[in-house]
């Protein structure tokens, strides 16, 4: 284009020119962020079909440096930020850290299997195990093929978040009888960048939003200054799994299997009741049966706690109380399904 010419656009159209010039600024910044994510560790993890790509998620989440802020948001109450790092020492050693940045606080520390929580007004406290346990479901992230029983997965479109390439997936139920997830992945490390949980009428109830992802060769100088010692005496827990209950559950949707049953008082009122627990690997449903003095009809009460459903079904001489990320049409099934052997 002549000089002249160019003259005479920019007297006619100076936004024109404007827009030119910020498109060259953008494509030489966007050239100069492809030349810096190239010096990003990645996982090599072949990724051509939605469950190569959950695999490429868990090995990243597991094996690669990093720092992520996230926020959390739900209905009805104020966005949680958190901060989530992880990092591999010289020696081997597997650290990890979650943070609640908003009100009190609340810390979470792991040093291999040893996971120290610190909270407001509770003393703080260590439990066993490989992993953190936070709003990122756990087995989603470590074990995502423990879903494949209970949930399809898909491949969905690309698309961009917090300023990356990111590759959709689609988590549906196969019996529709769950809540579902679409998740967006880092397409060059595999790290999780956002999490939106949908209902059966595919409206959104509950967002995971990262802010920030940061994954570096080295891990944070922060885990430098923390060990095992550091943490609090490890609590032992009396897990005492599947006990013999007179409780017969007939309904479970597919992939939901029985992971827990036992006798539990409970706080409230102290009244002994039976306890069971139901899980697919993604959602854990609580079921609390008690017998109750009057011989009443049925009677049937739900209520939501932003995205966990209360359902209360009396059935007779007895109540059932199921709690969980599930639809009330779900909740009502399985209690509707209880049967006491020998009744």
């Amino acid at each position: 284009m002549s000089l002249f010419l160019l003259n005479r656009l920019f007297k006619t159209n100076y936004q024109a020119i404007s827009l030119i010039a910020g498109g060259l600024l953008f494509s030489a910044m966007a050239t100069a962020q492809q030349g810096e994510a190239e010096t990003v560790p990645s996982v090599q993890h072949p990724a051509d079909t939605a469950n190569q790509w959950l695999a490429k998620m868990s090995q990243a989440v597991s094996s690669l440096n990093y720092s992520v802020s996230f926020v959390l948001l739900k209905p009805g109450i104020d966005s949680q930020p958190y901060q989530w790092r992880h990092g591999i020492t010289a020696t081997g050693e597997q650290m990890e850290e979650l943070n609640l940045l908003n009100g009190p606080g609340r810390k979470v520390l792991r040093v291999n299997n040893k996971v120290g929580y610190f909270e407001p007004n509770v003393p703080p406290y260590s439990l066993e195990s490989s992993s953190i346990n936070g709003p990122f479901p756990i087995n989603l992230l470590r074990q995502p093929e423990r879903l494949a029983d209970g949930y399809d997965v898909m491949l969905m479109g690309t698309s961009r978040v917090s300023g990356k390439a990111a590759q959709q997936i689609k988590m549906v139920s196969r019996d529709k009888t769950r809540y579902g997830l679409n998740l967006w992945l880092d397409q060059t490390t595999g790290m999780i960048l956002k999490m939106n949980m949908f209902n059966l009428k595919n409206q959104l109830l509950e967002q995971i939003q990262v802010t920030k992802l940061e994954v570096t060769e080295q891990p944070d100088a922060f885990f430098e200054q923390v060990s095992a010692t550091m943490l609090p005496a490890v609590v032992p827990i009396n897990d005492k799994g599947i006990q013999p209950s007179p409780w017969k559950i007939n309904y479970l949707p597919t992939g939901m299997q029985i992971t827990k049953r036992q006798k539990r008082r409970l706080s409230s009122n102290g009244a002994l009741v039976d306890y069971i627990m139901l899980s697919d690997g993604l959602v854990d449903v609580s079921l609390y049966i008690s017998s109750i003095l009057s011989n009443q009809s049925s009677n049937k009460v739900v209520g939501v706690s932003q995205t966990d459903t209360v359902y209360t079904l009396q059935n007779g001489p007895w109540s059932v109380t199921v709690i969980g990320k599930i639809p009330p049409s779900t909740a009502d099934a399985i209690a509707s399904s209880i049967q006491r052997l020998g009744s």
